[in-house]
């Protein structure tokens, strides 16, 4: 599996963020399935998905939890 965007993702299981602002301007919801991790804007939801590998997924966020992304 490619790293990517792609329209929707109907039948995922979506999680919010315990991280999203309270404010709903920084809302990000993550689905998780054996073929990868998925992204997308909870405002957004009939939107564009980001799909990452696995290894992707732990990059990034170890990258965030280590104050390398902001």
């Amino acid at each position: 599996m490619e790293d990517g965007i792609r329209p929707g993702a109907a039948g995922l299981r979506w999680m919010k963020s315990s991280y999203s602002g309270g404010y709903g301007t920084e809302c990000v919801e993550a689905a998780f399935t054996v073929d990868g991790s998925f992204v997308r804007d909870s405002l957004n939801a009939s939107g564009h998905v980001i799909r990452l590998t696995h290894a992707a997924w732990t990059h990034m966020v170890t990258a965030i939890r280590d104050g390398k992304l902001r």
